[in-house]
This record gives C-alpha cells, sequence and structure tokens, in this order.
C-alpha cells in the first residue's frame, strides 16, 4: 500500500484499545512510533516491548527535538484535554493533527474493508470475523476493539497489500463516519453515548449516516433488533429468530453453545461456540453469513467456529472448579448486562449468580439508572462499586446509589475493592462475575488468586 508522507507517528493517549491498534499498524509497517499516555498499563508495557517509546509525563520536553510538522504525524484521542501540553505544542507549531478515526478511515481505503458497527457487540463480531477468515487462510488486517484471544492482540497484520481489513467502527463521537466499508455489519443500535449524541434519534441517524457511507456494491448484515429500530434499512436481516439469516436448534451443555445457522442458501449444522451466550450466538451469524459472501467454505467456519477462543473481557471465564466459577465481562450497558445475566443463568441454573457491577460514566449511570436495576434485579446478588468516571466530572446527586434505589432485588449493596476482596475470602462463591468498562479489571487477578487459595483443590 501506499505509504503516508511521514517518517514518524506520535500518539497522545497511545494506550488506548483503538489507538494501541494504530500504533501497532504503524510500527509493523515501518514507522518510528513513540508517543504518551497517562497511566502505564499491561498493554504500554507490551507496547514498549514491541519497540514503541512511550513516556507518561505530559511534558514537551520528552518530544524528541528532531520531530518536524514535515516528518511526524500526530495522532490522538477525543479523550485527551485540549489543555495538554504537548497537545497545545504540536497545534501551535503547525504539525498535522488527526484523530485516531480519520486516520483509520485513510487507511482502509487502501482494503477490501469490513467494517462491524454497533453499541455492543462489535468486538466479539469484527475478532470473530477476523478469526474465521484468518483461519481460512484469508489475507487480513485486523484492527479489533480487545485483545482477540486467538491472536493475543488488537491487530492482526496481513501479509500483502491485498488483505482484506476488518475493522471495528466505533460509533463514539462519530468516529465510523470516517469509513466507506465493502462490507458494514451493524449489531444493535441501543441508546448509548448520548452525553455526545443528546438522544437516541440521533444516535440512531448517525448509524444511519454510517449505512449510507457504504460502497456502492457494498453489502450490509444488520440484527434483527437494529433492522427494527432504524426502521427496516435495505440489507440483509440476522437474528436467532430471522426470517433471513438465523440460528436453529440451539442447545447448550458443557459450557459450550451449539446450533445450526441457516440462511435463504446455506445450512451448517451443529457449530460449536465456547464463547457462552445467546447474544454471542446472533455475533455468529454476522460473523458466518460475512465469511460465507467472501467465499470461505462451509466445512472451514464450521472448525473456525469450534476453534474460536473469544476477546478478553466478553465472558472470559478467570477461574474454574467444581465448586466455584468466576466470568469477567465488559458489559457496561443495560443490554450487555442483561445479555450477560440470561447467558450465565442458562448456562448455570443451578449456581447461585453474585454481580459486581462497576457503572461506567456519570452520564451513562443518570441516563440508564432504571435500566441498570432491571438487569441487575436477574441476579441472586449484587455488589456495586463507585461510578468510574473516566472523561467526567462527577453530576450531583448521581451515585451507584441511584441504582441501588431502584431495584428490588434484596441481596444488594455498595461495596468499594477492599470490601470486595474481604467478603470473597469469608463467603461461599459459585458463580460469579464482575462487570463493567473502568479500572474493575484491576480487581481480576486479587479475586482470582482468592478463588485459587479456596477452591483450586474443591
Amino acid at each position: 500500500m501506499k505509504k503516508l508522507n511521514y517518517d514518524r507517528v506520535y500518539f497522545i493517549g497511545v494506550g488506548g484499545i483503538g489507538m494501541s491498534a494504530l500504533a501497532r499498524w504503524f510500527n509493523a509497517t515501518g514507522y518510528m512510533v513513540l508517543g504518551y499516555d497517562k497511566t502505564p498499563s499491561e498493554l504500554t508495557a507490551n507496547l514498549a516491548s514491541e519497540g514503541i517509546a512511550i513516556h507518561y509525563k505530559d511534558d514537551t520536553q520528552n518530544i524528541p527535538s528532531n520531530a518536524t510538522k514535515e516528518n511526524t504525524l500526530i495522532i490522538y484521542t477525543p479523550a485527551i484535554p485540549t489543555s495538554h501540553k504537548e497537545f497545545t505544542y504540536f497545534k501551535e507549531k503547525g504539525f498535522t493533527i488527526k484523530k485516531r478515526a480519520e486516520v483509520l478511515g485513510d487507511i482502509s481505503q487502501n482494503y477490501f474493508t469490513v467494517a462491524v458497527a454497533g453499541t455492543h457487540g462489535k468486538t466479539t463480531t469484527s475478532s470473530m470475523i477476523a478469526h474465521l477468515l484468518h483461519f481460512a487462510e484469508v489475507d487480513i488486517t485486523g484492527f479489533i476493539g480487545g485483545i482477540a484471544t486467538n491472536f493475543n492482540s488488537n491487530l492482526v497484520i496481513g501479509k500483502t497489500g491485498k488483505a482484506i481489513a476488518v475493522i471495528e467502527a466505533d460509533e463514539f463521537d462519530r468516529s465510523f463516519l470516517h469509513l466507506s466499508p465493502n462490507i458494514a455489519v451493524v449489531t444493535s443500535t441501543d441508546a448509548d453515548h448520548l452525553d455526545i449524541y443528546g438522544d437516541a434519534n440521533a444516535l440512531k441517524n448517525s448509524f444511519k449516516a454510517f449505512i449510507s457511507k457504504l460502497k456502492a456494491d457494498g453489502k450490509l448484515l444488520i440484527s434483527q433488533k437494529a433492522n427494527e429500530s432504524l426502521e427496516g434499512i435495505n440489507g440483509t436481516e440476522y437474528g436467532l429468530e430471522s426470517k433471513s439469516v438465523r440460528a436453529k436448534n440451539i442447545a447448550i451443555g458443557d459450557g459450550v453453545f451449539t446450533f445450526d445457522y441457516v440462511d435463504e442458501n446455506t445450512k451448517i449444522e451443529g457449530l460449536q461456540l465456547a464463547l457462552p451466550g445467546f447474544h454471542n450466538v446472533e455475533n455468529a451469524l454476522a460473523a458466518i453469513r460475512t465469511s460465507l459472501l467472501l467465499d470461505v467454505p462451509a466445512q472451514k467456519i464450521k472448525e473456525g467456529v469450534a476453534s474460536y477462543l473469544g476477546v478478553k473481557r466478553r465472558f472470559e471465564f478467570v477461574f474454574k472448579s467444581d465448586a466455584s466459577i468466576y466470568i469477567d465481562d465488559y458489559a457496561h450497558h443495560p443490554e450487555e448486562l442483561n445479555a450477560f445475566i440470561k447467558s450465565a443463568k442458562a448456562l448455570y441454573p443451578t449456581k447461585k449468580l453474585t454481580v459486581i457491577f462497576q457503572p461506567h460514566l456519570f452520564s451513562r449511570t443518570q441516563d440508564f439508572s432504571k435500566g441498570f436495576a432491571k438487569a441487575l434485579d436477574q441476579a441472586d446478588e449484587v455488589w456495586l462499586l463507585a461510578i468510574y468516571p473516566a472523561r467526567e466530572l462527577p453530576i450531583e446527586g448521581v451515585t451507584s446509589q441511584l441504582i441501588l434505589n431502584q431495584m428490588a432485588l434484596v441481596k444488594k449493596q455498595l461495596m468499594t475493592n477492599e470490601e470486595v476482596i474481604n467478603k470473597i475470602e469469608a463467603i461461599p462463591i459459585g458463580l460469579f462475575a464482575t462487570l463493567g468498562a473502568g479500572d474493575i479489571d484491576q480487581l481480576v487477578p486479587q479475586i482470582k488468586s482468592v478463588l485459587q487459595k479456596k477452591y483450586a483443590h474443591a
């Protein structure tokens, strides 16, 4: 592909899941890559081990003196405040500064592109498409919004310039409007990011705008619920009970969902998906249909589905014994909580489900507190952590107590991280889940360690 007119790329906010995939792509394709992130993490440590120079103090002294506006492209994430010193320096010096989404759009123009959008389900679906194609030896470049277990990365690098690009298309800040895909998948359009969009209709209109960006001969796959939400967009509908692309004979056993894939031309029987969840069966329908559109043989698809290992923090089994099972998931929207809890209880109907949930964003908690409460009421016991603020300042009256007050469940309480660990040490744990998109993942190793000590030989 055509090389950009820069020798180096400087990332402001390099440690984000989307930014890091892009940084890895530039690093793997011959550019010097460096940049800033607010805090060290496992992901930034991995980037550093790959040869990407990262610093954690916002200081213009960290900018190399030989970085010029002619040789260096600046890429930033919208999560960076405009008061950021390095960002301000580059702006004042006339450097070319682009958002991640804009650069990803530029890169995608060089590829046949499959773009997967949706307020939830897009990471699993895009990673599954990438895996099925890669398993079938289709040359791909994949930009995924999570660490795909099969690749142990959020990036898959193609071997040739003719690789198919599989891209997770982010609706936040309307980023996905920079893409013009050949195949578009829309997994869901449930109201979210209302701090950006204002209301649900504006979000839906943004998805319609994304669909309109399809190439002239492009193909659209859209979930049944999303299609109903957008009032009958002209595309191929998929869903567990859709008339077009659907799943039949869904069964659950030994931690595996089995089902048949059926569309107007093809039937693939006895598919085995080790990533549990009815919602993941639906995600698999989109991945299978996409693979068929790209001429992957049915038998290869069946083998690929069976070998798919999922994405870190998407129904991730952290610990398993006869007595105790611990699952970690990124769910941070009421619909995601609802899907997770229903699937976990269907998978383990005899076990008591305890959920620890960390709400993400004050605005999302304010907008969906009733939905969170209703979804969490389906668990047997719920522990709520304080809201993870991310990019936001507090909103008066909006705390985790807002959700707790609307829950009908009797066994519910607010807890701190320390209280969580102490309680897990003190009581029997049958089926346990940590849910949320904030820093709740930092609790995971501690919880795993406690459960290993308690139940490893149970």
